[in-house]
Order: structure tokens, then sequence, then C-alpha cells
């Protein structure tokens, strides 16, 4: 009889500790819960409008968590606890995607992880999840700027979730344009003849000159934002961010959503 008290009593404890330290449900509910106060107030109002806005024409749901401590937790199964306890997305369609963000300290590394729930993993895979984050999340945070990593993750879903275009698109996008070899190889061609003629009195952009500066200029400006990585054909933001209100109102609450494993993550 005792041993089967301690069991029932070790088996209660074991499930209440599991919850330990993962963040409580916003009250009021909000799709943007800063809790390592990694933005601005203007940065977090402007966030929570878009998400909103994308939650009222679509009823996907995406949340931002971010956190200052792991509490021991491994940021994946972090982010399926919230997730699942949090209830993000619809019960029926199960149409959540959780961003959730531990940043970088002295002590420890940054970790960022996209958890997706059951009704999007078709629309974000996890090899699609792994890009966005390193693609658009990471490069942003070595640089510091979080606000700017998570705006760039959450257009990136939205426009997926929106079918604007699917994950191969994204993919073959972020992994460069082929555009890029053709510029290079124009370069090569015409940098020569331009300073082969210099030689001989030419000057770029003179009078005289077959290349006008400013086309010279705009080859190579397009070089550089083409090389980039970017993925500006799709419109995606670049961290920037005004005013304007909601055209939909706030944030009415989590639906129920469930999530089975999907997503991915990384570190810097």
């Amino acid at each position: 009889m005792k041993k089967l008290i301690f069991i029932v009593v070790a088996l209660y404890f074991g499930l209440t500790l599991t919850a330990f330290g993962i963040p409580s449900r916003p009250n009021p509910p909000t799709l943007v819960t800063d809790l390592a106060d990694v933005f601005s107030a203007n940065e977090e109002e402007y966030l929570e409008r878009k998400l909103v806005d994308f939650f009222a024409s679509t009823s996907n749901q995406i949340a931002v968590v971010t956190v200052s401590d792991l509490e021991g937790y491994d940021i994946s199964d972090m982010a399926f606890r919230i997730g699942a306890d949090w209830g993000i997305g619809s019960e029926k369609f199960d149409n959540g995607i959780l961003i959730l963000l531990k940043p970088k300290t002295a002590d420890s590394n940054g970790q960022a992880f996209i958890a997706v729930g059951y009704g999007l993993e078709g629309v974000v895979p996890d090899i699609t999840a792994k890009q966005i984050v390193e693609n658009e999340m990471i490069p942003r945070f070595k640089e510091g700027n979080m606000f700017a990593g998570i705006d760039n993750a959450a257009n990136v879903l939205i426009e997926l979730a929106k079918g604007e275009y699917n994950y191969q698109q994204y993919a073959k996008k972020s992994e460069g344009n082929p555009l890029v070899f053709f510029i290079l190889i124009g370069l090569f061609i015409v940098l020569p003849i331009l300073f082969g003629r210099r030689r001989s009195g030419f000057t770029v952009g003179s009078r005289n000159s077959s290349l006008p500066f400013w086309i010279t200029m705009g080859l190579l400006n397009g070089l550089g934002n083409r090389s980039s990585g970017s993925f500006s054909d799709f419109s995606r933001g670049s961290g920037s961010f005004g005013g304007g209100g909601s055209s939909f109102g706030g944030f009415g609450g989590f639906g129920g959503g469930g999530f089975g494993g999907g997503g991915a993550g990384g570190s810097w």
C-alpha cells in the first residue's frame, strides 16, 4: 500500500513539474509575448498588429514568444509545450505557428525555434522552418537586431500560409538567384573593356562613354542586392515599421490548436 501511495505521489509531482518554467498564457491574450524584453514598445505593437491582421484575415495564428531562460528545457520541447498549453491555432484546423526566441547572453548561446501546428505542416515543412531560422532570423540576430529577425520570419510564414508562394519556391529563392551568375559574367566581360578604354582617354560615365556611369552603378547595385540572399521578390519585410492601426481590432484569444512535433530551430 505504501509503495502504491509513493508511486501515485511521484507521478503527481512528476506531471506537475513537467510544466514548471513554461510561460503562462498571456492574459489578456496577445500574439506577441516579449518576456525577454528584446523589443521596443513600437516594435512589439507593430508585430502584434501584423499578426492580429493576419489571424483576422485567414484564421491562422502566428505567435511570437521570447524568453530569457529555457529553464533546463530543450528549446524545441519548450516550444511544443507552449504551443499545446496555450492552444495556438484553432482546435478544428490546428493552424498555429509559434516563433520562440531565447536571446544570446554572456553565458549561453542564442536559440530560436519555429514550431508548426498539425494543420500547417504541409505548408511549412521542417526543412522550410529550418531555412527560415537560418536565412531570415539568425543573420539578423548576429547583428543584434532581434526585431528584424523575427519580423522577417513572420513575413515569410505569413506569405507561405497565404499561398503567395510555396515552400519549394522559397527554397529556390533562398538558395540564391541565378541572375547573379550572369551579372558576374557580364561584369567580367564589360569591366576589362572599360578599363582598356580608360587607358586611352575613356572614362566611365563620360560624354563619349558607351556605358554611362548610372548604368554601371545600377549593375553593381543590382549585384549587391541580389547576392545578399534577400527574398525581396516576394516583398519580404526589411525590419522597418511605421504607424497605422489594425484594421481588424484586437486579438480575441487562442483556439486550442495542436502540435505534433513539426518545426525546426537553430542557434548562434
